[in-house]
């Protein structure tokens, strides 16, 4: 594809006519769900290798639950971390690849369905690109604390980043993402594929900051101006922290807020184990009032299931439609 000067905005004209779009949930937990054992440093990247059918399979659920949109089961697949596997440099840039053309079949076989386009928008596919922490595979993506500079951040996202590219997602999900200065390096890595678009969704450790620390609301007012980035968010955080978090990144910026947070329950790294309680009523109450303050893309991360998005989709199905 020969580059773009301007940046293709997938989510605008979308927004412009549909009052909110819907992600989808969570990948790994279904998988698990269906069988899968994802006690592995290549977590559910490991599925793309020995199981890519389910994943095209969970995204085309997703779909038929009401999601607008996929994310690609790449947030924790790197060419480092298959070649640590022991799997070749062209092996490992074909499963990258593959990550994104999994959810775009999915999505062309709902689509090819005359009665799954009523009321719907053509869904989206967004390549994951979880943070440099995801690789390391232990717990730092929560923490942010990798000692990298920004250049150095760029150099292990490029190859990555240009890879999924390749295979064609109408945009890019830059997830997860626990401190500003990877925000910041990957913001100046998309300048380097004009015409890319992206959300930068950061994971944050309470109601106001980033899980290593900086004021979420200073994140997005130095997103705001900054082409390639089409949507601010947060992801895979509890979700008694989005109320304010959503108005933190409102108060500094203009963009679409994105926001997709685990089910409610408690995750504990010691055990490696989730805890509690969260009910598809609860989190589609909780995801009312996150659209009543002024969020657009919502979805689900950790521990939520088309269940979970089906609720939702079929509640955002009755909004009314945007005032042009």
């Amino acid at each position: 594809h020969p580059p773009r000067t301007r940046t293709m905005n997938p989510l605008a004209a979308l927004l412009r006519q549909f009052p909110m779009l819907v992600l989808d949930g969570a990948l790994a937990t279904e998988l698990e769900r269906r069988g899968c054992d994802l006690r592995d440093p290549l977590w559910s990247a490991k599925v793309l290798l020995e199981a890519p059918e389910l994943i095209r399979q969970i995204h085309l659920d997703y779909f038929r639950a009401g999601a607008d949109i996929a994310i690609t089961a790449s947030y924790q697949a790197t060419v480092e971390a298959f070649m640590r596997r022991g799997l070749g440099r062209e092996e490992s840039l074909a499963l990258l690849r593959r990550s994104v053309r999994l959810a775009s079949e999915a999505r062309d076989e709902f689509w090819r369905e005359p009665a799954n386009r009523n009321g719907r928008p053509r869904p989206l596919v967004a390549a994951s690109l979880g943070p440099y922490g995801a690789f390391l595979a232990d717990g730092s993506e929560y923490r942010g604390d990798y000692g990298l500079s920004e250049t150095e951040l760029m150099d292990f996202h490029r190859l990555r980043l240009a890879t999924l590219l390749e295979a064609g997602p109408d945009l890019l999900a830059c997830e997860t993402l626990p401190c500003f200065i990877e925000a910041r390096a990957l913001v100046r890595l998309l300048a380097e594929f004009p015409g890319t678009a992206a959300w930068i969704s950061f994971s944050a450790r309470d109601e106001a900051h980033t899980c290593h620390g900086e004021r979420l609301a200073d994140c997005a007012a130095w997103l705001d101006d900054r082409p390639p980035v089409v949507a601010v968010g947060v992801n895979c955080t509890a979700p008694q922290y989005i109320p304010a978090l959503v108005q933190a990144i409102g108060s500094a910026t203009r963009k679409p807020i994105v926001v997709y947070p685990n089910s409610g329950e408690t995750y504990h790294p010691d055990r490696r184990r989730w805890e509690g309680t969260a009910s598809c009523a609860e989190f589609l109450t909780a995801a009312q009032d996150w659209y009543a303050g002024g969020v657009r893309l919502i979805g689900g991360c950790c521990r939520t299931t088309p269940e979970h998005i089906a609720a939702l989709a079929a509640w955002t199905r009755r909004l009314p439609e945007p005032r042009l």
